[in-house]
């Protein structure tokens, strides 16, 4: 985000939610010390969702198991409020019914709480600009989930084809192709020799144009309609 007035780029708004005390602190410490903006905490899922829509941030980082109301849940409630909402799940679950669950219910990105300060506070810019960001090991099963809910019929408003069907420019169905493969942001831009600023812009005008919400339901539609494949 940059401030019209200065030129500058504002920090990113986070919020933090965890029901431990001290490991929430030390986050939002750690967050707040590398230039971030910790606009609010909460430390259970009720909190959570109403602190979330007064306070606004652009990432949530969020650990799933919550009293009062689970974190897929809050998950779910909040992206259905604010489809710009960016969800890294930060949990000490690995469990691949946890993972499939959270990024079900919109989460940008998971990734487990062995994780070090340095790659927490990449995850949380990367999540910033809609980067998929997921600990090693499970990005692969997602890409595989999203190829199983591809095999799925596909909701009538989606199919290929109908009347006045969307038109996407060689370089958006370019870049769609690469998301379907599962490729970050980053890598997207390396290998296309353009701007990580420009990826994120066709992906953007590509879910305008598709009608598409988020990046799960964009990689649905480019592997059912054979983009993942040379």
């Amino acid at each position: 985000m940059t401030d019209g007035a200065s030129g500058q780029r504002e920090p990113i708004r986070v919020m933090v939610v965890d029901d431990h005390p001290m490991w929430r602190d030390a986050v939002a410490r750690d967050l707040d010390a590398s230039g971030f903006e910790v606009v609010a905490t909460a430390g259970d899922g009720e909190q959570a969702v109403r602190r979330a829509k007064a306070a606004g941030p652009d990432v949530l980082v969020l650990d799933l198991n919550l009293p009062a109301k689970p974190g897929v849940q809050v998950c779910k409630e909040l992206v259905a409020h604010n489809p710009a909402l960016r969800v890294l799940v930060l949990s000490a679950s690995g469990e691949h019914a946890d993972v499939l669950e959270a990024v079900k219910s919109g989460a940008t990105g998971y990734l487990l709480k062995s994780a070090s300060t340095e790659e927490l506070l990449d995850a949380v810019r990367r999540t910033a600009v809609g980067d998929p960001v997921f600990t090693p090991g499970l990005a692969g099963l997602v890409l595989g989930e999203y190829r199983r809910l591809a095999s799925e019929p596909a909701p009538p408003a989606q199919e290929a084809g109908r009347p006045g069907a969307p038109q996407l420019t060689e370089r958006e169905t370019e870049v769609l192709r690469l998301v379907a493969k599962g490729l970050s942001y980053k890598q997207i831009a390396e290998r296309l020799v353009i701007s990580h600023r420009t990826v994120q812009n066709h992906v953007q005008n590509t879910l305008g144009k598709l009608q598409l919400h988020n990046r799960v339901e964009l990689v649905r539609y480019a592997i059912e309609r054979g983009l993942d494949e040379e």
